[in-house]
């Protein structure tokens, strides 16, 4: 597979583990940065904070973002990284529990790419990351740069 970096920004250690289980058991490996909350993200994604003087010209190939984060939601963090010129075009895959349609709505009316209810059986979970491995990153096409 392609190989660009994964974000996942994740504050349940349980679904973390078992994205990353996921990603190994249909031998994703890409490299994977794992984020727990939303100013994490954000200074990550973004070269600040903590993360200032990050190569900002390496971004991701995907972000996986949960909406329930500490800090600052996962709504937030979408508006913000969809403002930035440099984050703009990423793909960002809304990964979360909520099946509430607000959330759908104002997932999508702030730019993301996809929404994806994390299923509650294990076997499930497994083939929906699986599945969004292989068009996020083998299927889909991105732009070498990351504003236009």
């Amino acid at each position: 597979m392609k190989q660009g970096t994964i974000v996942i920004v994740e504050d349940n250690p349980d679904d973390e583990a078992l994205i990353l289980r996921a990603f190994k058991q249909h031998k994703l490996t890409n490299e994977i940065v794992v984020l727990r909350d939303g100013v994490q993200a954000i200074e990550y994604l973004l070269g600040t904070g903590a993360y200032a003087g990050r190569d900002t010209t390496l971004m991701p190939q995907i972000i996986l973002l949960d909406l329930k984060l500490p800090k600052l939601n996962g709504l937030d963090v979408l508006k913000r990284l969809r403002a930035d010129p440099h984050t703009k075009i990423i793909p960002i895959v809304v990964l979360t529990t909520s099946k509430e349609e607000g959330d759908m709505i104002a997932s999508y009316n702030l730019g993301a790419n996809s929404y994806v209810v994390k299923p509650v059986d294990f076997t499930k979970f497994v083939e929906s990351v699986k599945q969004l491995g292989l068009y996020w990153l083998l299927l889909n096409q991105t732009p070498e740069r990351t504003t236009l």
